[in-house]
Protein backbone atom coordinates (compact mmCIF):
# COMPACT_ATOMS: atom_id res chain seq x y z
CA UNK A 1 0.00 0.00 0.00
CA UNK A 2 1.39 3.55 -1.17
CA UNK A 3 0.36 6.03 2.08
CA UNK A 4 0.58 9.79 1.27
CA UNK A 5 0.70 12.44 4.75
CA UNK A 6 -0.36 15.63 4.63
CA UNK A 7 -0.23 18.12 7.10
CA UNK A 8 -2.81 20.78 6.99
CA UNK A 9 -4.76 18.90 4.93
CA UNK A 10 -7.87 21.50 5.33
CA UNK A 11 -5.83 24.65 4.62
CA UNK A 12 -5.12 25.86 1.25
CA UNK A 13 -2.18 24.25 0.07
CA UNK A 14 -3.03 21.05 1.76
CA UNK A 15 -6.60 20.47 0.71
CA UNK A 16 -5.05 21.01 -2.64
CA UNK A 17 -3.02 18.40 -2.06
CA UNK A 18 -5.13 15.92 -0.72
CA UNK A 19 -7.40 16.65 -3.90
CA UNK A 20 -4.44 16.01 -6.27
CA UNK A 21 -2.53 13.06 -4.73
CA UNK A 22 -5.54 11.18 -4.30
CA UNK A 23 -5.94 9.21 -7.00
CA UNK A 24 -2.26 8.50 -6.64
CA UNK A 25 -2.10 7.23 -3.42
CA UNK A 26 -3.94 4.25 -1.83
CA UNK A 27 -4.69 6.21 1.29
CA UNK A 28 -4.08 9.85 2.08
CA UNK A 29 -3.64 10.48 6.04
CA UNK A 30 -4.51 14.21 6.75
CA UNK A 31 -3.25 15.79 9.82
CA UNK A 32 -5.08 19.25 10.73
CA UNK A 33 -6.37 20.31 14.21
CA UNK A 34 -7.83 23.60 12.74
CA UNK A 35 -5.55 25.67 14.57
CA UNK A 36 -6.16 28.29 11.89
CA UNK A 37 -9.58 29.00 13.75
CA UNK A 38 -7.04 29.54 17.05
CA UNK A 39 -5.07 32.22 15.24
CA UNK A 40 -7.59 33.71 13.29
CA UNK A 41 -11.21 33.02 14.47
CA UNK A 42 -13.61 31.52 13.82
CA UNK A 43 -14.32 33.18 10.53
CA UNK A 44 -11.02 31.66 8.95
CA UNK A 45 -11.92 27.83 10.31
CA UNK A 46 -11.25 25.38 7.90
CA UNK A 47 -13.90 22.56 9.21
CA UNK A 48 -15.94 23.10 6.03
CA UNK A 49 -12.98 22.01 4.03
CA UNK A 50 -12.07 19.11 6.40
CA UNK A 51 -15.90 18.00 6.00
CA UNK A 52 -15.54 18.81 2.25
CA UNK A 53 -12.95 16.29 2.19
CA UNK A 54 -14.06 13.54 4.65
CA UNK A 55 -17.33 13.25 2.24
CA UNK A 56 -16.06 13.26 -1.36
CA UNK A 57 -12.45 11.52 -1.00
CA UNK A 58 -12.79 7.88 -0.61
CA UNK A 59 -9.26 6.79 0.64
CA UNK A 60 -8.56 9.57 2.73
CA UNK A 61 -8.60 9.63 6.67
CA UNK A 62 -8.40 12.56 8.55
CA UNK A 63 -6.66 12.86 12.13
CA UNK A 64 -6.88 15.97 14.30
CA UNK A 65 -3.17 16.00 15.62
CA UNK A 66 -1.02 19.05 17.11
CA UNK A 67 1.73 18.72 14.99
CA UNK A 68 3.86 19.53 18.51
CA UNK A 69 2.91 16.44 19.91
CA UNK A 70 5.51 13.93 18.52
CA UNK A 71 3.42 11.04 20.13
CA UNK A 72 0.94 11.34 18.31
CA UNK A 73 2.87 11.95 15.10
CA UNK A 74 4.86 9.30 16.02
CA UNK A 75 1.85 6.47 16.23
CA UNK A 76 0.61 7.19 12.63
CA UNK A 77 3.89 6.72 11.63
CA UNK A 78 4.64 3.57 13.25
CA UNK A 79 1.22 2.40 11.78
CA UNK A 80 2.43 2.56 8.28
CA UNK A 81 6.19 2.77 8.64
CA UNK A 82 7.72 1.55 5.11
CA UNK A 83 3.91 2.05 3.14
CA UNK A 84 4.39 5.77 3.70
CA UNK A 85 6.07 7.06 0.69
CA UNK A 86 5.39 10.74 0.56
CA UNK A 87 5.12 13.24 3.59
CA UNK A 88 3.77 16.74 2.49
CA UNK A 89 3.76 19.67 5.24
CA UNK A 90 2.38 22.64 5.22
CA UNK A 91 0.79 22.57 8.57
CA UNK A 92 2.14 26.09 10.13
CA UNK A 93 1.60 29.58 12.00
CA UNK A 94 1.55 31.73 8.79
CA UNK A 95 1.09 35.44 10.05
CA UNK A 96 3.49 38.25 10.75
CA UNK A 97 1.64 39.87 13.52
CA UNK A 98 0.40 36.55 15.27
CA UNK A 99 3.80 35.73 15.20
CA UNK A 100 4.61 38.64 17.70
CA UNK A 101 1.89 38.43 19.88
CA UNK A 102 2.73 34.38 21.24
CA UNK A 103 6.32 33.72 19.74
CA UNK A 104 6.57 30.90 21.97
CA UNK A 105 3.23 29.06 19.96
CA UNK A 106 4.20 30.01 16.41
CA UNK A 107 8.35 28.62 17.09
CA UNK A 108 7.17 25.53 18.78
CA UNK A 109 4.08 25.09 15.45
CA UNK A 110 7.17 26.16 12.62
CA UNK A 111 10.04 25.39 13.60
CA UNK A 112 9.17 21.84 16.51
CA UNK A 113 6.48 20.75 14.86
CA UNK A 114 8.39 20.20 11.65
CA UNK A 115 11.20 18.65 13.50
CA UNK A 116 8.75 16.10 14.96
CA UNK A 117 7.77 15.05 11.42
CA UNK A 118 11.76 14.71 10.21
CA UNK A 119 12.13 12.87 12.77
CA UNK A 120 8.75 10.48 12.39
CA UNK A 121 10.26 10.17 8.96
CA UNK A 122 13.60 9.45 9.93
CA UNK A 123 13.04 6.88 12.38
CA UNK A 124 10.44 4.81 10.58
CA UNK A 125 9.78 5.83 6.77
CA UNK A 126 13.59 7.25 5.50
CA UNK A 127 12.85 5.87 2.48
CA UNK A 128 9.76 8.04 1.93
CA UNK A 129 10.29 11.87 0.08
CA UNK A 130 9.42 15.02 2.25
CA UNK A 131 8.08 18.01 1.14
CA UNK A 132 8.21 21.61 2.82
CA UNK A 133 6.27 24.44 2.28
CA UNK A 134 8.22 27.10 3.39
CA UNK A 135 7.86 31.41 2.29
CA UNK A 136 10.18 33.77 0.91
CA UNK A 137 9.97 35.54 4.57
CA UNK A 138 13.10 33.16 4.76
CA UNK A 139 15.13 36.08 3.08
CA UNK A 140 13.71 38.52 5.60
CA UNK A 141 13.75 42.35 4.07
CA UNK A 142 16.71 42.15 2.15
CA UNK A 143 14.76 42.28 -0.95
CA UNK A 144 13.92 45.79 0.53
CA UNK A 145 17.53 47.33 -0.56
CA UNK A 146 17.45 46.25 -3.64
CA UNK A 147 16.99 49.38 -6.35
CA UNK A 148 13.13 49.77 -6.66
CA UNK A 149 11.27 52.59 -8.61
CA UNK A 150 8.37 53.97 -7.97
CA UNK A 151 5.94 53.42 -10.78
CA UNK A 152 2.08 55.02 -11.04
CA UNK A 153 0.80 51.91 -9.62
CA UNK A 154 3.74 49.62 -8.84
CA UNK A 155 7.28 49.53 -6.73
CA UNK A 156 9.41 47.79 -10.13
CA UNK A 157 13.34 46.49 -9.64
CA UNK A 158 15.35 48.64 -11.92
CA UNK A 159 15.33 47.62 -15.48
CA UNK A 160 19.13 47.06 -15.69
CA UNK A 161 19.19 44.36 -12.66
CA UNK A 162 20.05 40.34 -12.57
CA UNK A 163 16.20 40.04 -10.78
CA UNK A 164 14.33 42.10 -13.56
CA UNK A 165 13.74 39.47 -16.51
CA UNK A 166 12.70 36.47 -13.95
CA UNK A 167 12.57 37.73 -10.54
CA UNK A 168 14.61 36.90 -7.20
CA UNK A 169 16.20 33.73 -7.49
CA UNK A 170 17.44 31.22 -4.07
CA UNK A 171 20.94 32.54 -3.97
CA UNK A 172 19.83 35.67 -1.79
CA UNK A 173 21.06 35.80 2.02
CA UNK A 174 19.15 34.60 4.16
CA UNK A 175 21.39 36.05 6.97
CA UNK A 176 21.75 39.60 8.16
CA UNK A 177 17.76 41.10 7.56
CA UNK A 178 15.06 41.55 10.10
CA UNK A 179 12.69 38.30 9.28
CA UNK A 180 9.69 38.90 11.85
CA UNK A 181 9.71 36.47 14.45
CA UNK A 182 7.27 34.14 11.83
CA UNK A 183 10.15 34.37 9.28
CA UNK A 184 12.78 33.60 11.86
CA UNK A 185 10.61 30.68 12.24
CA UNK A 186 10.55 28.82 9.17
CA UNK A 187 14.04 29.71 8.55
CA UNK A 188 14.58 27.22 11.48
CA UNK A 189 12.14 24.72 10.04
CA UNK A 190 13.46 25.73 6.46
CA UNK A 191 17.35 24.76 7.31
CA UNK A 192 16.50 21.43 9.50
CA UNK A 193 14.70 20.86 6.17
CA UNK A 194 17.58 20.80 4.34
CA UNK A 195 19.92 19.23 7.14
CA UNK A 196 17.79 16.04 6.92
CA UNK A 197 18.47 16.03 3.35
CA UNK A 198 22.04 16.48 3.55
CA UNK A 199 23.21 14.70 6.66
CA UNK A 200 20.63 11.76 6.70
CA UNK A 201 20.50 11.29 3.09
CA UNK A 202 16.56 11.69 3.01
CA UNK A 203 15.03 13.12 -0.17
CA UNK A 204 14.09 16.61 1.43
CA UNK A 205 12.57 19.49 -0.44
CA UNK A 206 12.00 23.16 0.47
CA UNK A 207 9.32 25.06 -1.12
CA UNK A 208 9.87 28.55 -0.72
CA UNK A 209 6.52 29.73 -1.86
CA UNK A 210 5.70 33.60 -2.30
CA UNK A 211 1.73 34.42 -1.75
CA UNK A 212 0.36 30.95 -2.02
CA UNK A 213 -3.81 31.37 -2.77
CA UNK A 214 -6.90 29.89 -4.65
CA UNK A 215 -10.49 29.50 -4.44
CA UNK A 216 -10.19 27.25 -0.97
CA UNK A 217 -8.17 30.02 1.06
CA UNK A 218 -9.88 30.40 4.19
CA UNK A 219 -8.20 34.45 4.37
CA UNK A 220 -8.52 36.57 6.94
CA UNK A 221 -6.54 40.10 7.64
CA UNK A 222 -3.55 38.46 8.84
CA UNK A 223 -3.32 35.84 6.38
CA UNK A 224 -4.21 35.48 2.58
CA UNK A 225 -4.03 38.33 0.97
CA UNK A 226 -5.75 38.07 -2.19
CA UNK A 227 -8.64 36.02 -0.78
CA UNK A 228 -9.33 38.22 2.17
CA UNK A 229 -9.08 41.02 -0.44
CA UNK A 230 -12.08 39.38 -2.41
CA UNK A 231 -13.92 38.51 0.49
CA UNK A 232 -14.01 42.84 1.46
CA UNK A 233 -14.84 43.23 -2.13
CA UNK A 234 -17.82 41.06 -1.93
CA UNK A 235 -18.94 41.87 1.72
CA UNK A 236 -17.99 45.51 1.25
CA UNK A 237 -15.80 45.24 4.56
CA UNK A 238 -13.40 47.87 5.00
CA UNK A 239 -9.79 46.48 3.79
CA UNK A 240 -6.75 48.14 5.39
CA UNK A 241 -3.89 48.86 3.34
CA UNK A 242 -0.47 48.75 5.01
CA UNK A 243 2.46 50.50 3.95
CA UNK A 244 4.10 51.33 1.14
CA UNK A 245 1.39 53.70 -0.78
CA UNK A 246 -0.42 50.72 -1.67
CA UNK A 247 2.39 49.77 -4.42
CA UNK A 248 3.95 46.82 -2.85
CA UNK A 249 4.01 43.78 -5.29
CA UNK A 250 3.69 40.40 -4.64
CA UNK A 251 2.90 36.91 -6.61
CA UNK A 252 0.86 34.73 -6.86
CA UNK A 253 1.04 31.45 -7.35
CA UNK A 254 -2.30 29.13 -7.53
CA UNK A 255 -2.52 26.24 -5.21
CA UNK A 256 -3.01 23.66 -7.72
CA UNK A 257 0.53 24.78 -9.58
CA UNK A 258 2.26 24.66 -6.42
CA UNK A 259 1.03 21.01 -5.65
CA UNK A 260 1.71 20.46 -9.27
CA UNK A 261 5.56 21.42 -8.38
CA UNK A 262 5.56 18.87 -5.31
CA UNK A 263 4.21 15.73 -7.96
CA UNK A 264 7.14 16.87 -10.51
CA UNK A 265 9.82 16.76 -7.10
CA UNK A 266 8.46 13.51 -5.80
CA UNK A 267 8.99 11.34 -8.85
CA UNK A 268 12.76 12.51 -9.08
CA UNK A 269 13.52 13.53 -5.75
CA UNK A 270 16.99 15.25 -4.79
CA UNK A 271 18.47 15.63 -1.01
CA UNK A 272 18.12 18.66 0.94
CA UNK A 273 17.27 20.87 -2.33
CA UNK A 274 15.46 24.44 -1.96
CA UNK A 275 13.38 25.83 -4.79
CA UNK A 276 11.29 29.10 -4.96
CA UNK A 277 7.90 28.94 -5.75
CA UNK A 278 5.47 31.70 -6.80
CA UNK A 279 3.70 33.12 -9.34
CA UNK A 280 7.11 34.51 -10.67
CA UNK A 281 6.36 37.32 -13.85
CA UNK A 282 3.41 34.89 -14.90
CA UNK A 283 1.58 36.13 -12.09
CA UNK A 284 1.50 39.12 -9.54
CA UNK A 285 0.24 42.33 -9.19
CA UNK A 286 0.61 45.22 -6.91
CA UNK A 287 -1.74 45.92 -3.89
CA UNK A 288 -3.15 48.96 -6.00
CA UNK A 289 -3.66 46.13 -8.91
CA UNK A 290 -5.31 44.27 -7.38
CA UNK A 291 -7.80 46.20 -5.88
CA UNK A 292 -8.79 47.32 -8.92
CA UNK A 293 -9.03 43.92 -10.19
CA UNK A 294 -11.45 42.98 -7.79
CA UNK A 295 -13.73 45.72 -8.27
CA UNK A 296 -13.50 44.83 -11.74
CA UNK A 297 -14.84 41.13 -11.31
CA UNK A 298 -17.49 41.97 -8.61
CA UNK A 299 -17.83 44.99 -10.11
CA UNK A 300 -18.56 46.51 -6.85
CA UNK A 301 -16.52 49.85 -5.59
CA UNK A 302 -14.05 48.46 -2.97
CA UNK A 303 -14.32 49.96 1.03
CA UNK A 304 -10.56 50.23 2.14
CA UNK A 305 -8.09 52.89 3.80
CA UNK A 306 -4.71 53.54 3.63
CA UNK A 307 -2.58 53.02 7.11
CA UNK A 308 1.14 54.31 6.37
CA UNK A 309 2.58 51.87 8.26
CA UNK A 310 3.47 49.05 7.15
CA UNK A 311 3.99 45.36 8.60
CA UNK A 312 7.22 44.51 10.17
CA UNK A 313 9.69 42.54 7.80
CA UNK A 314 7.29 43.02 4.73
CA UNK A 315 8.37 42.69 1.37
CA UNK A 316 8.02 45.91 -1.05
CA UNK A 317 8.95 44.02 -4.00
CA UNK A 318 8.83 40.04 -4.40
CA UNK A 319 8.41 38.35 -7.78
CA UNK A 320 9.88 34.89 -7.39
CA UNK A 321 12.73 33.35 -10.31
CA UNK A 322 11.39 29.87 -10.52
CA UNK A 323 14.33 28.98 -13.19
CA UNK A 324 15.85 26.73 -11.24
CA UNK A 325 12.66 24.42 -10.93
CA UNK A 326 11.73 24.45 -14.39
CA UNK A 327 15.85 23.89 -15.00
CA UNK A 328 15.19 21.13 -12.79
CA UNK A 329 11.67 19.28 -13.70
CA UNK A 330 11.38 20.57 -17.44
CA UNK A 331 7.51 19.23 -18.01
CA UNK A 332 6.22 21.78 -15.18
CA UNK A 333 5.11 25.08 -15.91
CA UNK A 334 2.01 27.74 -14.11
CA UNK A 335 -1.70 26.82 -15.51
CA UNK A 336 -3.03 29.77 -13.55
CA UNK A 337 -2.36 33.56 -13.46
CA UNK A 338 -3.47 36.22 -11.11
CA UNK A 339 -6.85 36.69 -13.31
CA UNK A 340 -7.37 33.23 -13.51
CA UNK A 341 -6.72 32.85 -9.43
CA UNK A 342 -8.61 36.02 -8.51
CA UNK A 343 -12.11 34.62 -10.40
CA UNK A 344 -11.88 31.57 -9.27
CA UNK A 345 -11.95 32.94 -5.42
CA UNK A 346 -14.88 35.08 -6.52
CA UNK A 347 -16.78 32.35 -8.00
CA UNK A 348 -15.87 29.76 -5.10
CA UNK A 349 -16.78 32.49 -2.28
CA UNK A 350 -19.98 33.17 -4.37
CA UNK A 351 -20.83 29.56 -3.99
CA UNK A 352 -20.17 29.40 -0.10
CA UNK A 353 -22.12 32.28 0.49
CA UNK A 354 -24.92 29.99 -0.50
CA UNK A 355 -24.42 27.20 0.99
Amino acid sequence: MKVCIITGSSGLIGSEAVNFFASKFDKIIGIDNNMRAVFFGNDASTEWNTKLLTQTIKNFQHHSIDIRNMMDIENIFIKYKSEIKLVIHTAAQPSHDWAAREPITDFTVNANGTLNLLEATRLHAPEATFIFTSTNKVYGDTPNYLPLEELDKRWEIDETHLYYKNGIDENMSIDHTKHSLFGASKVAADVLVQEYGKYFNINTGVFRGGCLTGPNHSGTQLHGFLSYLMKCAITGDKYTVFGYKGKQVRDNIHSWDLVNMFWHYYQNPKQGEVYNAGGGRHSNCSMAEAIEMCQGITNKKMNYEYSTTNRIGDHIWWVSDVSKFKNHYKNWNWQYNINDILTQIFENMSKREHR
